[in-house]
């Protein structure tokens, strides 16, 4: 049998494998169960969610949700190109670009099809594709779904992409790498990324989830940051998920580019619009940022914070480069023990065990936002300190 499917007893139901395997996850500490948040929980300071600037409730977001679906409906009816396009969706793709400085964007129904598209449409079989070692999940399956042939380069190692590149018998090669990586938080070397790929004749894929309203002057991103705006040979991926505080993803680079995605991603092409609600509270939210730019230097410095503090407690706590302060905690189920006594004393912290991270390197996920206040930071640190007692 295969490893994801072990043998079973004669006689039992196929499906019996699935139980050896929730045993030995359990056994692992690696059990996973779903925990719906309440509508209403008073008190909760929530340091795991992605709302990094804090928008995803603010009275102007939601005003401009509420009006969309008066106007546009639940859903958005189709695909975009059917009738899943809307004056709402043509607005955020060019208010986003602006942003960003590039040339377009193309809005997708999440950030984790919008990676599936974007990498799938610009390299197939014959190709190359390089994937940094912790790049995240969807850019990990959209270079298997690619059939390019994948080299998996040392993590943040430009010298090894470098290597790659100068030595691939491939004509077309796209470099792939998180701006900010979900886990650590720290930053990918995008201004030397850029120098080697366009040396050797490739094109840099820049995912910015955790770069967009977050990284750099007025939260433009990570590639902006690097001086890469507009860069001929870099493309940007975007969530609208965390700092937009809404759903949704999109493209963003060169026209030309754009105009591929149209006629060839699949992720675009075959799946239903991003609903006109979802689209609103993105725009409205990129507008707010754009009229308050220090959004982005207030969630930075209070994830400097989070992180300074939680060194001060003797913990291994990574330098943050946007909004994340990951505290290594080591087993998988003391991490997951520690988030549930923070969870219990009102902070809410996220908890990444194998397969999100290796194994020996469970931690807690601080995300700090911008609307914290001294009192919340205190606050988080002091659980903190109580929650990771004996563990």
């Amino acid at each position: 049998m295969s490893e994801n499917h072990p043998a079973v007893p004669s006689g039992g139901h196929p499906l019996d494998w699935l139980d050896i395997r929730e045993k030995e996850r359990v056994a692992a500490g690696l059990r996973r169960r779903l925990r719906p948040r309440p509508a209403d929980e008073p008190g909760v300071l929530d340091l795991a969610g992605n709302d990094y600037l804090g928008l995803a409730r603010d009275p102007r977001v939601l005003a401009a949700a509420s009006a969309a679906m008066r106007t546009w409906g639940a859903g958005s009816t189709g695909s975009r190109l059917v009738t899943g396009s809307t004056e709402l969706h043509a607005d955020l793709e060019a208010e986003l670009a602006a942003h960003v400085e590039a040339e377009a964007a193309l809005v997708f129904s999440s950030g984790y099809v919008a990676n599936l598209g974007a990498v799938t449409a610009l390299v197939g079989r014959g190709d190359l594709v390089v994937s940094d070692a912790i790049n995240h999940a969807s850019i990990v399956d959209a270079c298997r779904l690619s059939r390019a042939r994948v080299a998996i380069t040392p993590h943040c190692d430009v010298d090894a992409v470098a290597e790659v590149l100068a030595n691939r018998s491939e004509e077309r090669a796209l470099v792939v790498v998180d701006a900010v990586f979900s886990v650590d938080g720290d930053l990918a070397p995008l201004a030397d990324l850029a120098a080697v790929v366009r040396q050797h004749g490739a094109v840099l894929l820049v995912d910015e989830a955790h770069g967009l309203g977050v990284v750099g002057a007025g939260g433009r991103g990570a590639v902006h940051a690097a001086g890469l705006a507009g860069a001929d040979h870099v493309l940007q991926t975007v969530t609208l998920s965390k700092a937009m505080g809404s759903q949704g993803g999109a493209v963003v680079g060169p026209r030309r580019v754009i105009d591929h995605l149209v006629d060839t991603a699949r992720t675009f092409i075959f799946d239903t619009g991003l609903a006109p609600v979802s689209v609103a509270a993105a725009l409205e939210s990129l507008r707010i940022l754009r009229e308050r730019p220090s959004l982005a230097d207030e969630v930075r410095m209070r994830a400097r914070q989070l992180a300074d503090g939680a060194r001060a407690l003797g913990l291994n706590a990574t330098e943050p480069s946007g909004a994340v302060a990951s505290v290594l905690i080591g087993a998988p189920e003391a991490a997951f023990q520690a988030s549930v006594r923070c969870a219990a004393a009102g902070v809410r912290v996220g908890c990444f065990r194998p397969p999100s991270v290796p194994d020996g390197v469970s931690r807690l996920r601080l995300a700090a936002r911008a609307d914290l206040t001294d009192a919340d930071v205190s606050r988080a640190l002091d659980v903190l300190a109580e929650a990771i007692q004996g563990i």
